[in-house]
């Protein structure tokens, strides 16, 4: 039984039912014993009419309270239900009584109803608070499983780092190591400038300086290519003592280093290669053919081109006019010596000059050998001038490098454009010859030459 109300309102018909029927049953009583005035009639009526109403409100007395101890009962579970109780009794003195008793009534049911809901605001606020308990247990759970998440994200990060760095401190100790180990053994080996293979140094000179692994032709010193060309025991140098001075007092000023000057540098080169200059010149027999010859070294100062440099070539062409020898000129160069300026670029005009008369007046015969590298000032003077151009395999031979053209031009410069095979495709050179067939071609293009001798040659010109 929900939300029940129940309403007495002031309706004759539920007083006027049981009392109608009473008075239809009596109708005929009445009627015929009290049809005269009599004194009694009305004292009888009125003892009728009170003992009928007090029959009737003790019914509703009973019946009112069994329907609220069951309406009670069942609302006390519910949340909001409210009783309505209205009574009225339509004659005389009893409506007064009645309204007194149904006022009671309203009081009693209004008590009922403040304290079912009052129960039922505790039960809401009960509920309320521990659905908020319950919410703010979750949100505790859920921030603490976050701050575990975190800190054990953190730990793990931590970790991480922490095996980074163990592992990039293991990997520069083993570098570091393997540094040492290389510094500490590099003077019995060579590393390969094309596969990186290492070549034991001891048994690289019998090999020609060529690698092992590739075939890779490796820079030598200007002295093992003497040894390579010339006849043992032929060999006389010339100039050997001629060493480079400080003509525009250049001082070298090296990133995080003490200043130093070029005087400096030409004397720990000369400690390092036992050479005076980057070139030796000199006289000897190439299988019995006597030339003249001048080799350059890469090794000391890059082989670049000086004044002491560009003078010793300059007094071998004129020894060999003088002289009337052929001429080998082996280069291995970086360019013009940027340390004398405009003096280092004045010795390729002078030995240009010097070969002009060489070549044309005496018609003598000058073989050129490129090598690797061969660049800058050298190749745009005497590199270029030989009758007979010769370069080794694989040799880089170029004006200027890659990198200044890139950076000059902001262009690409192919790979393989400045290497001698895509060169002699060109038609820029003659000849590409092996290192360990260069001293056999050259005693063929003698012995060739020397059918033909080029001093009597001239003279049947003039003749």
């Amino acid at each position: 039984m929900e939300n029940q109300i129940f309403e007495i309102d002031n309706d004759h018909s539920f007083l006027n039912e049981p009392f109608s029927s009473y008075s239809d049953r009596n109708s005929s009583y009445l009627t015929n014993v009290f049809t005269s005035e009599d004194p009694y009639y009305n004292r009888y009526m009125y003892d009728a009419q009170y003992s009928w109403n007090n029959h009737i409100n003790g019914c509703i007395d009973s019946y009112l309270q069994s329907q609220i101890c069951i309406d009670t009962t069942t609302v006390s579970g519910s949340d909001n239900d409210s009783y309505d109780i209205h009574g009225s009794v339509c004659d005389g003195e009893s409506r007064n009584s009645s309204e007194g008793e149904s006022s009671s009534r309203r009081t009693h049911t209004k008590g009922v109803d403040l304290t079912i809901r009052e129960s039922s605001n505790e039960n809401e606020r009960e509920s309320s608070n521990e659905n908020e308990r319950e919410s703010s247990n979750e949100n505790e759970r859920e921030s603490s499983n976050e701050n575990e998440r975190e800190s054990s994200n953190e730990n793990e990060r931590e970790s991480s780092n922490e095996n980074e760095r163990e592992s990039s401190n293991e990997n520069e100790r083993e570098s570091s190591n393997d540094l040492d180990r290389t510094k500490k053994y590099r003077h019995l080996w060579l590393q390969c400038e094309n596969c990186y293979g290492l070549n034991y140094k001891k048994f690289l000179k019998s090999k020609m300086n060529i690698c092992e692994q590739c075939g890779y032709h490796l820079k030598m010193s200007s002295s093992d290519r003497i040894e390579l060309l010339i006849d043992p025991g032929t060999w006389d140098p010339m100039d050997e003592y001629m060493v480079s001075r400080d003509p525009i007092e250049f001082d070298f000023d090296s990133e995080g280093e003490e200043e130093e000057t070029y005087k400096d540098r030409i004397d720990f080169y000369q400690r390092e290669t036992g050479l005076t200059e980057a070139v030796q010149t000199g006289i000897g027999q190439l299988n019995g053919i006597p030339v003249a010859i001048g080799v350059m070294d890469f090794h000391f100062l890059g082989g670049s081109m000086g004044s002491v440099v560009g003078e010793k070539i300059t007094r071998l062409i004129e020894h060999a006019t003088n002289k009337f020898l052929p001429l080998i000129i082996v280069c291995a160069s970086g360019g013009a010596r940027m340390q004398e300026g405009s003096l280092s670029l004045m010795q390729m005009a002078k030995i240009s000059s010097a070969l002009y008369e060489y070549q044309l007046n005496k018609r003598l015969f000058f073989v050129s050998i490129l090598t690797s590298p061969t660049t800058g000032g050298v190749t745009a003077s005497f590199g270029m001038l030989g009758d007979i151009i010769i370069v080794e395999p694989n040799a880089y031979v170029a004006f200027a490098g890659k990198r200044v053209i890139e950076q000059t031009l902001n262009q690409t410069v192919p790979e393989g454009s400045q290497e001698a095979e895509y060169l002699f495709e060109k038609g820029l050179f003659d000849l590409i010859v092996p290192r360990h067939l260069l001293k056999s071609v050259l005693s063929e293009l003698f012995e060739l030459h020397a059918l033909f001798p080029l001093n009597q040659n001239s003279n049947q010109v003039e003749r």
